[in-house]
């Protein structure tokens, strides 16, 4: 008998939450289940095994990335959105270091939510790109160039991998000014 008030969803909030805690790669369901205060086969209840759980732990990430993302997005246009939408990534990853590992994870074809979260993430980046006049084709490779950027970027931070001595925002900043640029300038 599942525990009195443990839901599917309860588990995976409280996984994202335990994800920040000791990071996305010690996420286990052993650890999940002493967290929870039950017998680890008692997990199996509401998620069908590891994976199953970090599978919809990507899900709900990606769903509040695509939260943020389309909030910062909301009111802007060109060089503002996409700096608004950059900072909104990179400050979620900075409050959800655990979580962030799975907003990379691709959608499962058969999670309807994570497929809807993952459309709206994108369709934030889109709608920028819209006001660049990239669309199509294009607006695929520029939303792979600012995702593999900002990622990279958010991704070399966390781990401590700026060690030059030069202010890690303004480089930020500056990276997100080329990448302004490079879409200003963009030729199909």
């Amino acid at each position: 008998m599942p525990r009195a008030g443990l839901t599917p969803r309860t588990v995976v909030r409280e996984a994202a939450v335990l994800a920040d805690e000791v990071g996305y790669d010690r996420l286990t369901l052993a650890a999940l289940a002493g967290r929870l205060g039950v017998a680890l086969p008692s997990l199996y209840k509401h998620v069908k095994g590891v994976d199953a759980l970090h599978q919809k732990l990507a899900a709900l990430a990606t769903a509040e990335v695509a939260d943020e993302l389309t909030a910062a997005a909301a009111g802007r246009a060109g060089g503002d959105a996409l700096r608004a939408v950059a900072a909104a990534f990179r400050d979620y990853a900075r409050r959800h270091p655990g979580r962030y590992p799975a907003t990379q994870r691709v959608p499962d074809l058969g999670d309807p939510e994570h497929l809807a979260a993952g459309d709206r993430a994108v369709g934030a980046i889109y709608a920028i790109l819209r006001g660049y006049g990239l669309d199509g084709d294009a607006a695929v490779d520029a939303t792979r160039m600012f995702r593999a950027a900002v990622h990279g970027f958010i991704s070399l931070e966390a781990a401590g991998g700026f060690g030059l001595p030069r202010d890690i925002d303004r480089s930020f900043d500056q990276m997100v000014a080329a990448l302004d640029t490079a879409y200003r300038d963009w030729r199909s």
